[in-house]
């Protein structure tokens, strides 16, 4: 049970101002303490020169003509830059080597000395330091590992962290003449107020809070580094020799330099801040409006490729709140992103989740997101299904789908493999799977049968990955596939894309037998998939909610196909039951006779199979326990099926239709229903009798004919 958290502390005053005098200009100026609501240690002033200028500034001399030409990823464009200035390169690959060789050479020594644990929170503070100098794409790097808790040690953990928001940053002077030149017009026309030094500063921009001079709106301004389009252009280009060295020598099947590539694409838009504003208004548009979720409003005429004007949201890094609520909440909205829409959140480190004082989760810089295909959605989705009940056959074809497999792949040898890896791990349920064990797991069969990692799948990867280890951070034990399952069952359940109702219907009929157990199975991981603020509980025993929500999504337009296969399999059960029924009657009657002979058993298999799963519809309808956990598999299945002589089966069904107090739950809950529900349950027996009529004339027909 997850319960609301308790309400904040009120927030302190927002600003205060003082005066500010300038040679140039005179400014109200408004100073907050706080970088999303804390206390921070960001001071322009302190220092002229960064530290990222200081050590790298060597990388800005492009001319204007070759920095106009990289505003959008070419590799082509970059190595032709670079090829004409040998020394810059060489000067690059020198600084990296010696600084991180360093680094390196330093902690061997550390470990062959036994001062590792000594030096620890030394060497994670010098690793800080060297990434901040060496600039935004190794911040960048860093930023996705800083987010893995169960990953790294704390020490490391800590000072990354530094890297998501509190970077020094850049000159005050430079980043308001860069305002000025880029949205053409004097600060105090644009702003009554401006505070004099940034209140958060990044790897690729620094913020400033103001209030705009025409509303009156408190807004954040978000100023790019100088510097940093050359810095990342030389810097990929080494990164993206190495990824081709490795893959060489390490021969990888997956292309490393696509995956570089299709990194260095996402992060050049991200440098792009008109880019990134229409990211944030499309993302306002698709998820603004999800419960609890905040995004904030983006001022799109005062916004350049290197200024940015947003709205101004205060709140403290989610991940440095205990707040399990909004963790749920973030999962659900990485449900839609990924899922539904497609139109993903790339980059949600912890300094991009906030948690507002009125206890919203705010989603923050857009500049990074990530396009998720139809086709691809629905094949991830599939794979989920298809790892969770096991089906291995259905999961090796679903990975040549998402284009992690070679057509020409071993199937078989590919299923038996991946059955050996995902056993234990699915074993313990659902919501006991680990995304980072599963990937672990997977490595050394991905060598074997030449996985390779689609260059759109790094990017899903990773936010899957940062979002697990921000939940992590709150919850230990938590599973971001758990997490999300509810929400891809209640998907496969009610979407109607004929893709999804396909693999539903394969799910659901392997070799043409109805699996109860896997319809109970993605019902009650369905029930999972709420966001009230405070969750409770469904019992099985003596509540009538679980019965509630069954019927109120079968009924409905969405529940539409699921509901065909259950009246289906009651007119197949009802026919069964039938049958049986007269059996067991001709077999009483002929018992006493003297010398009669046992009349032959005229059930087959499939009546018995449909007969128990009658009997299982009726208790599920009727809100008693399931039979078996839906985690059990197909062998608590099979044993299932073999249970009971059609006699007994007639007899507990008979029981169910008998027992008031078994279908006084269901009875309870018809009033409950709205209107249009209830006139739709009107309509179910008229459509049951239809099918079950077509259902005994077919047997009819088939048996006078044989």
């Amino acid at each position: 049970m997850i319960l609301a958290p308790a309400p904040p502390p009120p927030p302190p005053p927002l600003y205060y101002s003082t005066r500010h005098h300038s040679q140039r200009k005179t400014v109200n100026f408004l100073r907050s303490p706080y970088l999303h609501l804390q206390k921070t240690s960001v001071h322009a002033s302190a220092r002229d020169v960064d530290a990222f200028t200081e050590s790298s500034g060597y990388l800005f001399e492009l001319s204007t003509s070759e920095a106009e030409s990289l505003t959008e990823y070419n590799i082509s464009k970059i190595a032709s830059i670079y090829r004409r200035k040998p020394l810059i390169v060489f000067r690059r690959l020198l600084q990296i080597g010696n600084t991180l060789g360093k680094w390196l050479v330093l902690r061997y020594f550390d470990s062959v000395s036994d001062r590792s644990d000594l030096m620890f929170e030394v060497r994670a503070s010098q690793l800080r330091e060297i990434l901040a100098k060496l600039g935004p794409a190794y911040i960048k790097i860093a930023q996705a590992v800083s987010s893995r808790p169960d990953l790294i040690p704390p020490s490391y953990l800590d000072e990354l962290s530094l890297l998501q928001d509190r970077i020094s940053p850049f000159s005050t002077e430079i980043a308001f003449n860069t305002i000025e030149k880029e949205l053409g017009l004097p600060l105090n026309q644009l702003f009554s107020e401006i505070t004099p030094e940034p209140v958060a500063a990044a790897s690729l921009g620094q913020v400033y809070q103001a209030r705009l001079q025409d509303t009156g709106q408190i807004v954040a301004v978000k100023v790019q580094r100088p510097g940093v389009q050359a810095a990342i252009s030389l810097d990929i280009l080494i990164l993206r020799a190495l990824a081709g060295l490795i893959r060489r020598a390490g021969k990888f099947n997956t292309d490393l330099q696509a995956v570089v590539d299709e990194w260095a694409s996402s992060l050049f838009r991200e440098m792009d801040y008109v880019n990134e504003a229409k990211n944030g208004v499309r993302f306002r548009e698709l998820y603004g409006d999800l419960k609890d979720v905040m995004v904030p409003d983006f001022y799109i005429s005062k916004t350049t490729r290197k200024v940015i004007t947003m709205q101004w949201i205060e709140g403290q890094k989610l991940s440095e709140v205990k707040d399990l609520y909004l963790v749920e909440i973030g999962v659900y909205c990485s449900f839609n992103q990924l899922l539904e829409y497609g139109f993903y959140h790339a980059d949600p480190h912890p300094g991009n989740l906030l948690r507002t004082y009125d206890g919203k989760l705010a989603y923050l810089d857009f500049g990074m997101m990530g396009e998720f295909k139809q086709e691809l959605r629905d094949g991830f989705i599939e794979a989920c299904i298809h790892l969770i009940n096991r089906d291995y056959d259905s999961l090796a074809k679903d990975f040549v789908t998402l284009g992690l497999l070679p057509a020409t792949a071993d199937k078989d040898a590919v299923t038996k493999a991946l059955t050996g890896v995902f056993q234990n791990a699915v074993s313990k349920g659902v919501r006991n799977i680990s995304f980072g064990d599963l990937l672990g797991n997977l490595g050394t069969t991905m060598y074997k049968f030449k996985f390779q990692i689609p260059s759109y799948f790094s990017l899903v990867i990773r936010s899957l990955a940062v979002l697990e280890g921000i939940a992590i951070n709150n919850d230990p034990n938590y599973k971001v596939l758990g997490g999300t399952y509810p929400w891809i069952a209640r998907k496969v359940l009610t979407d109607s894309s004929p893709q999804l109702r396909s693999s539903l219907q394969s799910l659901l009929y392997e070799d043409g037998v109805f699996r109860i157990d896997r319809l109970e199975s993605l019902l009650s991981e369905s029930l999972r998939a709420r966001t009230e603020r405070a969750l409770v509980k469904i019992e099985d025993d003596g509540s009538n909610e679980a019965i509630k929500q069954i019927m109120s999504f079968t009924l409905t337009e969405k529940g539409a196909f699921v509901r065909e296969i259950l009246l289906q399999e009651f007119a197949k059960g009802l026919d069964a039951l039938g049958v049986a029924t007269l059996e067991s009657w001709t077999s009483a009657a002929t018992a006493n006779l003297p010398f009669a002979p046992s009349p032959p058993s005229s059930l087959t298999d499939e009546d018995m199979i449909n007969l128990r799963n009658l009997h299982r519809l009726l208790q599920l309808l009727s809100g008693s326990p399931n039979i078996e956990d839906a985690d059990n598999g197909v062998e608590a299945f099979n044993q299932y099926t073999k249970k009971r002589t059609s006699s007994e089966e007639v007899s507990l069904i008979f029981s169910e239709f008998t027992s008031v107090q078994d279908i006084a739950p269901l009875l309870n809950v018809i009033p409950e229903l709205p209107p249009d529900l209830q006139q739709q349950l009107i309509r179910l027996p008229v459509d049951l009798v239809g099918k079950f009529v077509s259902r005994v004339t077919a047997r009819t027909i088939r048996r006078a004919l044989l």
